[in-house]
């Protein structure tokens, strides 16, 4: 009827994962959602969607992720395909392999980076290793 929910409708995947400034986190994260890391990650981050490294964030393991924005820092490889963006305050310190990148004035990489065709057959692999991790956690 006009005016009520369908209860029969799932929640929607759409969702934003915060880890919160002051929280650290021992392990390795997977989601199907968007997640903001403004906290200490020491392990693997996954998703399908995109990660935001907050100015105060930092994550010591790989990140895979369809598109990464990093204004914090970072220490390990970053598996990014489609868009990564390197913000003026973001430190990589690790090998970078993304369709595309934006490196602000001012931000920081240290590695070797791997970008637009040469990249085609990682993205593949990454999008794989996505579903499979995802649907392994599920």
């Amino acid at each position: 009827m006009l005016g009520q929910k369908d209860r029969n409708t799932p929640a929607s995947t759409n969702t934003i994962n915060v880890i919160s400034e002051g929280t650290v986190i021992k392990g390795d994260i997977h989601s199907s959602g968007d997640l903001r890391i403004d906290g200490e990650v020491k392990g693997d981050v996954t998703t399908d969607g995109k990660c935001v490294v907050g100015i105060n964030g930092l994550i010591t393991g790989c990140i895979k992720a369809k598109d990464c924005d990093i204004s914090g820092k970072t220490q390990g490889e970053v598996n990014i395909s489609n868009l990564l963006l390197i913000k003026s305050t973001g430190k990589v310190n690790g090998d970078i392999f993304t369709s595309k990148m934006v490196l602000e004035n001012g931000g920081e990489y240290n590695g070797t980076c791997s970008m637009g065709n040469s990249i085609s057959m990682k993205k593949e692999v990454i999008q794989t290793e996505l579903k499979d991790g995802l649907q392994a956690k599920g």
